[in-house]
């Protein structure tokens, strides 16, 4: 058992991308924040399944080449192969919690971002 708080850590990239609030053994779980005009690289896994619950803001996934836009509430569960590409094109800032499981050290292959 651990409690951690949000402040404890940083996003990736400064003021984007996952901030882990635990990373393993069994999961990770993070929050994300994009800025309006961010994305993140499409990529897949192929072990872990990751799921986004949105917190505050708006942002499309595209996933194996289907958009679909999200906004507070929404839920995406994401399998294993399929490719998935983030970016938010809104004016304002998303938040987002991110979980991937099972836990994989090494488990992202990047591909071309869609065009959508």
């Amino acid at each position: 058992m651990f409690v951690v708080n949000e402040k404890d850590f940083e996003y990736r990239f400064g003021d984007s991308g996952p901030k882990y609030l635990m990373k393993g053994p069994r999961m990770n779980y993070a929050l994300v924040q994009f800025q309006p005009g961010q994305d993140f690289q499409a990529h897949y896994h192929n072990v872990m399944e990751e799921n986004f619950y949105i917190l505050e803001g708006k942002v499309d996934i595209v996933v194996d080449g289907v958009c679909h836009t999200l906004s507070e509430g929404d839920f995406i569960h994401i399998e294993p192969g399929e490719v998935h590409y983030v970016k938010n094109a809104y004016d304002q800032t998303v938040k987002m919690v991110s979980t991937l499981a099972p836990f994989q050290e090494v488990d992202k292959v990047n591909v071309d971002n869609p065009v959508y």
